[in-house]
């Protein structure tokens, strides 16, 4: 017998509970049942969508890796080599420049983290004073501590990037580096990192800018995200995987934009021990000085993110904007959370936890949410966005607002508690288990209007009202540190 495909069993199986239901009815039951039906609809092809979008990402990830370009796609006319501690081989100093079709090998050290982090000491290809370099076709191959591959430094200083293979074997070598207000503009890079403390997209103080559409991007090390983001950081059509660290992390006021993206992250390796929990995405402010205090955003449209270990998100000790658009999410860690806002040890005690709006359109999110007592949540669910999941089932904790609308559902997995509520009488399913607001026990089938929980962002942030989706406040990213190596906060 030929199979439905999973879509048409799973609402197969939702007319089959429907007609059951209604079989067995009776007056004083009907409004039960046909509420009882109209769920188990709605579970049905939530689940029918998800396994789709799953299979689909499946797919694109083969497909990804089949045409991921390797460093022997990469026709080489020349070769660039450099072994002196601190110096680069590739250097474009407020000129513009170009380089293709050549391999870029850089070994040696830096005396200075700073001066690698901050000002691109040590690395491979190096570009400052609003220099404009060029390249396509490159190889660029680092094995040193403090080795990035490619450096863009400084307000006016960009770097184009093409076609290129990008790998770096020792600690604190990311693969794209930018700071001090930089810009650096990638398409079709496949970037490998092993060393610890070496994301592929990386930045540092003073932030800057990125772009980078298309290609492949692999961490190995501990504390080695595909992206850390002390800038304004946008990423399309990317293939990217951690096998030890966070996918994400977002340090402070600034931005990750993920644009039909695959994303799977298995953080499974410490960095540091101040905080107890992995997760998929770490937003939060490290007080180093590194990043400016103030609202951060982290944007996912379209695309699937999986995360291998503990929670999806993690928000401390800063303020933020989480949006999500059609994204496919899915946690194969069944005792993570889907969003974990808490203090950890960054910060001060007693007021370093997480502030968080959530905005969900289109949206999916399977999973529970926990909200210690420091932190608190704005949760929009909008455009037919379902929350299949449960909100601080141990009890109240820090704040919670929630708001449905345009014909999202909430579907209890557990008691929840929460402070605020925005709903139609038709937009929450107890399934079966208790919802209390402010301290109430909320009545299934009940309207409500609530309000949403004044988010005060730490330093230089907005505070305020929950701003529109999207809006970080602005594009302060730390002051950016002078060439002299003094470290301003």
């Amino acid at each position: 017998m030929k199979q439905l495909p999973k879509k048409g069993l799973a609402i197969l199986l939702a007319a089959m509970i429907t007609a059951s239901l209604a079989a067995c009815g009776n007056t004083s039951t009907e409004k039960d049942t046909e509420e009882t039906a109209a769920t188990a609809a709605v579970v049905a092809q939530t689940e029918a969508a998800t396994e789709e979008a799953t299979d689909a990402a499946a797919e694109a990830t083969e497909a990804a890796e089949s045409a991921k370009l390797s460093e022997s796609d990469v026709t080489i006319n020349d070769t660039i080599e450099n072994s002196a501690d601190g110096e680069h081989a590739i250097t474009a100093d407020g000129e513009t420049a170009s380089y293709s079709n050549t391999k870029v090998i850089k070994t040696g050290d830096s005396d200075s983290g700073d001066e690698a982090d901050f000002y691109g000491d040590n690395a491979a290809i190096f570009a400052t004073n609003s220099a404009t370099l060029k390249l396509s076709e490159m190889v660029v191959d680092t094995n040193g501590t403090h080795a990035n591959g490619v450096f863009s430094y400084g307000e006016g200083t960009t770097v184009e990037i093409s076609d290129s293979y990008i790998k770096t074997s020792g600690n604190c070598s990311g693969g794209l580096m930018t700071t001090g207000g930089g810009t650096t503009n990638a398409t079709n890079l496949t970037i490998e990192t092993s060393g610890n403390s070496s994301a592929a997209i990386r930045s540092d103080r003073g932030g800057g800018t990125v772009n980078v559409d298309g290609g492949s991007y692999t961490t190995t090390g501990t504390g080695s995200p595909v992206i850390y983001s002390t800038a304004d950081i946008t990423v399309s059509n990317a293939d990217m995987t951690s096998t030890a660290s966070q996918g994400v992390v977002v340090e402070g006021k600034n931005s990750v934009t993920l644009k039909n993206v695959t994303l799977n992250a298995d953080n499974n390796t410490k960095n540091s021990d101040k905080s107890e929990w992995y997760q998929a995405v770490m937003i939060y402010q490290s007080m180093s000085g590194d990043a400016a205090e103030g609202k951060s955003s982290f944007t996912m449209e379209g695309g699937t993110l999986t995360n291998a270990n503990g929670d999806v998100f993690f928000v401390n000790n800063t303020a933020t904007d989480i949006t999500l658009i059609n994204a496919n999410i899915v946690n194969n860690d069944n005792d993570g959370c889907f969003l974990r806002a808490a203090a950890a040890g960054w910060g001060s005690e007693g007021s370093n936890g997480g502030q968080v709006s959530l905005y969900a359109k289109q949206q999916v999110i399977n999973g529970d949410m926990i909200v210690d007592d420091v932190s608190n949540l704005n949760l929009y669910l909008s455009d037919g966005s379902t929350f299949n999941g449960a909100i601080n089932s141990d009890g109240q904790a820090g704040e919670v607002y929630v708001e449905l609308s345009g014909g999202a559902k909430w579907v209890l997995s557990s008691d929840s508690y929460i402070t605020s509520l925005t709903c139609d009488a038709d937009s929450i399913d107890l399934n079966g288990h208790k919802l209390y607001v402010d301290g109430k026990e909320y009545t299934a089938g009940t309207a409500s209007t609530g309000t949403a929980i004044e988010v005060v962002s730490t330093g230089g942030g907005n505070g305020g009202a929950p701003e529109k989706p999207g809006d970080n406040g602005g594009s302060d990213h730390g002051t950016p540190p002078d060439k002299s190596g003094s470290k301003s906060n």
